[in-house]
């Protein structure tokens, strides 16, 4: 392996670690929320100050072992056959399952956290990581048959639908007006902090 390969795997390895520990806290969240989407107002020191999509100010202690992801834009295009891929879906009026935004894996995190779960982004959302099978392409977007180790999906990719992958990134990236994803545990003082955020790069919502 080369050189410059090896240094690009190396925080690809550490993206999945991120990946991984975040779909399982996914698949095991209580009914309480686990996460914050919203903007970075202020970080002061180890507290990160974001205002929620919803308005609410909240404020999130960073663990001194903080991992934190970026999310980038990609095109529609580069969902390919063989793709291993992540999709919110909420349910469409002929079975399919209509995409309200797909992340495309890097190779190095094919595999992570596979499989379909009830999501929070939207009401009857599902999250769902697994491999593109078969790809259509229409006049409407894309439709995908994805499938994972306990069934298939298929799944309708509008041209609207925001499509994403993961980058490496690191604290620095975390600056006012950074739109995020900070998952949250609360702690017995009622105070919260948090060891995940997947932060959109230039400018970006993450989508998820």
């Amino acid at each position: 392996m080369s050189v410059s390969r090896f240094q690009f795997v190396r925080p690809l390895a550490a993206i999945a670690m991120v990946a991984g520990s975040t779909l399982y806290a996914i698949a095991q969240q209580p009914p309480t929320p686990t996460r914050v989407r919203g903007t970075i107002e202020a970080v002061d020191g180890d507290v990160l100050a974001v205002k929620s999509r919803g308005g609410e100010d909240v404020r999130l202690h960073m663990t001194g072992d903080l991992r934190v992801v970026g999310i980038s834009k990609i095109s529609l295009s580069d969902i390919k056959v063989g793709s291993f891929i992540g999709t919110t879906t909420v349910p469409g009026p002929d079975g399919s399952q209509n995409a309200v935004e797909v992340h495309v894996f890097p190779e190095a995190m094919r595999g992570t956290g596979e499989g379909s779960r009830p999501y929070d982004l939207r009401p009857n959302s599902t999250m769902t990581n697994a491999t593109v099978a078969e790809s259509v392409v229409g006049n409407d977007g894309h439709t995908l048959m994805i499938k994972y180790k306990d069934g298939e999906k298929k799944v309708v990719v509008s041209p609207e639908t925001p499509v994403v992958t993961y980058v490496p990134a690191d604290k620095s990236d975390l600056k006012p007006g950074a739109k995020v994803i900070a998952f949250m545990k609360k702690l017995p003082d009622g105070s919260f902090e948090t060891n995940r955020v997947s932060v959109g790069r230039e400018g970006l919502t993450p989508p998820m």
